[in-house]
């Protein structure tokens, strides 16, 4: 269509930009560099921080608050991770709070993942779960029209949504796309189990926030069947 899309990063605390690909220099998946007077780095748990003539004094009369929010230096603390590559572009991995840290000690950034997963055709959306679990599986749920038509293809009579799940050979397909998504990640990145569900997530039914991120509070607490028949043994 001809519109050139610049990605940028910022929050409102930072009034609101912190960094923007340049016109003449544009690299996908990065939202840049730093904008001019302003300094990024990353903590050691990942964390991005931000000092710069944008970023807010403070809190309004909270200042339990704005000390939590600033490190000993003067950086404002984020809660996005991410890293900067060597040309100083900055790629945003997740958020610090969703991190999933395993029964091994191990912190993974489900977003990445997750983001992974769903570019495939297959599947619509994806909950990466291994908070304080021996391994990392996933609640899938289907992009259930390409799935539905794959199946017709396929010759494979089913009665509903459910019944198409339950089949060996749909199963199948989304082995072969978790592991095609994933073979980059490292070993302990990597799904060792996986449900599909027959609904899709919404606000409306509490799995989605307003801007259509995951609750990873109500999905556990909500397919906490699932998620333990996953993991039998522990």
């Amino acid at each position: 269509m001809g519109i050139r899309i610049l990605e940028g990063y910022g929050l409102t605390e930072t009034t609101p930009v912190v960094t923007g690909n340049k016109p003449t220099f544009i690299k996908p998946g990065t939202v840049g560099p730093a904008v001019k007077d302003t300094e990024i780095k990353i903590a050691e748990n990942g964390e991005i921080l931000i000092k710069g003539p944008q970023v807010m004094k403070g809190y309004y009369k909270n200042e339990e608050a704005t000390k939590e929010a600033f490190t000993e230096d003067g950086f404002f603390r984020s809660g996005d991770m991410g890293v900067i590559d060597e040309d100083g572009y900055l790629k945003i991995t997740g958020r610090l709070k969703d991190i999933l840290i395993t029964s091994g000690g191990k912190n993974i950034s489900p977003q990445n993942i997750e983001n992974s997963l769903q570019a495939s055709n297959f599947i619509e959306q994806v909950a990466v779960i291994g908070d304080n679990r021996k391994y990392l599986s996933a609640l899938i749920v289907p992009a259930f029209e390409t799935l539905e038509n794959w199946a017709k293809e396929q010759g494979i009579q089913f009665k509903d949504r459910k019944d198409l799940i339950s089949n060996d050979q749909v199963i199948k397909v989304f082995e072969t796309e978790v592991e095609d998504k994933t073979k980059n990640f490292a070993r302990v990145e990597q799904i060792k189990k996986f449900k599909l569900l027959e609904t899709e997530w919404s606000q409306e039914t509490g799995e989605l926030t307003p801007t259509m991120k995951l609750k990873r509070r109500v999905i556990n607490q909500k397919y906490a069947k699932e998620i333990e028949s996953m993991y039998p043994s522990d």
